[in-house]
């Protein structure tokens, strides 16, 4: 589990909820169900319109693995350069045949790794092999930032619709405020909601969901 993940999310909500408490009696004025059904609905929507469903969802699966340690550290990057240096001997030792076989035993577990020793089997040089990899290295980061250009564009997206659903909540108000003038004050709060709620989906969720995402791609 990611700690400071957890641990910023807990002081973040605990903080926003407790200025809520501080300032104000009526805490369910700022509990609107329509409200959240625009922002979430309308942002969900317009994700899906620009694009594909799988992208969308695996974008959305991601805000969740943010919790998760990340995988990669530094014991585990010596351990590979480990494994690297133990293939040299083995090559030297006993020969292709030996690394071919455990490139096979590789690929099972790690595709990319037995694709690479692959190519240093095949005989490409130093130069071409090291421009093969560098080429599907940054191949596979720009599909895996897919995710986050899809999670910015949700953290554009709310505000906008939360601005939207204030808009309507005003037009809903004025409507009614010919036959009870009293209920401005209630309705234009209920109807700013909708803002607040788009702004903090895109600044608290959204938006550091996808620096997460990027930092622990890069």
């Amino acid at each position: 589990m990611s700690f400071t993940t957890i641990l910023g999310i807990m002081v973040g909500l605990g903080l926003f909820i407790g200025s809520i408490f501080i300032s104000t009696d009526n805490y369910l004025v700022f509990v609107s169900l329509s409200s959240a059904l625009m922002v979430v609905g309308g942002t969900l929507a317009a994700t899906f319109i620009a694009y594909e469903a799988r992208y969308v969802l695996l974008a959305l699966k991601l805000i969740f693995k943010i919790f998760r340690a990340p995988q990669m550290g530094r014991g585990q990057l010596t351990g590979e350069v480990g494994r690297v240096v133990k293939w040299g001997y083995l090559l030297q030792k006993k020969g292709i045949n030996a690394l071919e076989q455990e490139a096979e035993r590789v690929g099972k577990d790690e595709p990319f790794l037995g694709w690479a020793m692959e190519v240093v089997i095949t005989g490409y040089d130093g130069d071409e092999t090291a421009e093969m990899l560098h080429n599907a290295i940054d191949n596979a980061f720009s599909r895996n930032l897919v995710p986050v250009s899809i999670l910015k564009s949700m953290a554009a997206a709310a505000p906008a619709f939360g601005m939207i659903g204030t808009l309507v909540g005003l037009v809903i108000m004025l409507d009614k405020m010919a036959d009870d003038p009293t209920s401005l004050g209630a309705g234009l709060a209920i109807a700013l909601i909708t803002t607040l709620y788009g702004i903090v989906a895109a600044r608290f969720f959204f938006m550091p969901a996808a620096s997460k995402i990027q930092q622990r791609e890069e």
